[in-house]
């Protein structure tokens, strides 16, 4: 199993760069991990965005799935992608969201219009909470973690082997992200802020508090992601460092790991 990191960025965008988004594939199925701004232009730049067969979306904030809408358009309107009727051709790949996800996504595209457009593109659902997922050979589950808003963390696996993948999409600090990513092949934790945050309802981590996490879940790597340019990476480093002595990287966009 692969994962490619396509976009990094937390809600604002690194120069040149992608919010959120990660290509998970191994050698029968191809998934997008999230699609946040400027997702699918970097998609591009790794394989046939027509070739994907399913993206999966940790919760409904802008920075993980706005790139729905320029999936979707090419997906419909693309003459690559469309039959001699004009009908888009092939199946459409699935699109798993959490719940509320369909009426997020209808908002949206209903602003100007195209309340359906999303749906015309992807075979659509709502995953539960305890739901077991499979796409091809991939499988998917997921873990509640505490957001501003209703999000899951991730975890993938491939039936052709391999380690165990999990992504703790945004969250702050807890016993349900570490009991979900125990013992972990490659742990996938956000680290948007600089020093921890003292609210009891924080959003976010710093990359301390993910090197901490990553120690109690005692997983084998850890790659700090939903991190900006703007922030000293190396510093970043050096804090993650002192909760964590696994091998620790600052995902980059283009980097591959394989599982």
């Amino acid at each position: 199993m692969r994962l490619t990191v396509l976009g990094k960025s937390p809600a604002w965008q690194d120069a040149g760069g992608a919010c959120s988004g990660y290509l998970v594939e191994d050698d029968e199925s191809r998934v997008l991990l999230e699609a946040g701004n400027g997702v699918f232009a970097k998609l591009r730049l790794h394989a046939d965005y027509g070739s994907v067969d399913a993206v999966v979306v940790s919760h409904m904030h802008a920075d993980h799935f706005l790139d729905l809408v320029p999936f979707s358009y090419g997906l419909t309107l693309s003459p690559a992608r469309r039959g001699e009727a004009g009908a888009p051709a092939g199946e459409k790949p699935k699109l798993f969201l959490p719940p509320g996800g369909v009426a997020t996504i209808r908002e949206v595209t209903s602003a100007w219009g195209s309340g359906e457009l999303i749906e015309a593109a992807f075979d659509v659902s709502e995953y539960e909470p305890d739901e077991a997922i499979a796409v091809g050979s991939l499988r998917f589950g997921f873990r509640e973690v505490p957001h501003f808003t209703r999000t899951f963390a991730v975890e993938v696996t491939s039936i052709r082997g391999g380690g165990r993948l999990t992504y703790g999409s945004d969250c702050r600090p807890g016993s349900d992200l570490v009991d979900f990513a125990r013992n972990a092949d490659l742990l996938l934790l956000e680290a948007t802020l600089e020093v921890p945050d003292p609210e009891p309802d924080a959003g976010h981590m710093s990359a301390a508090e993910a090197g901490e996490q990553a120690s109690l879940a005692r997983a084998r790597r850890l790659v700090l992601t939903h991190i900006s340019d703007e922030l000293d990476l190396d510093g970043a480093l050096d804090d993650a460092r002192t909760e964590f002595d696994g091998p620790i990287e600052v995902a980059r966009e283009g980097a591959v790991y394989s599982l």
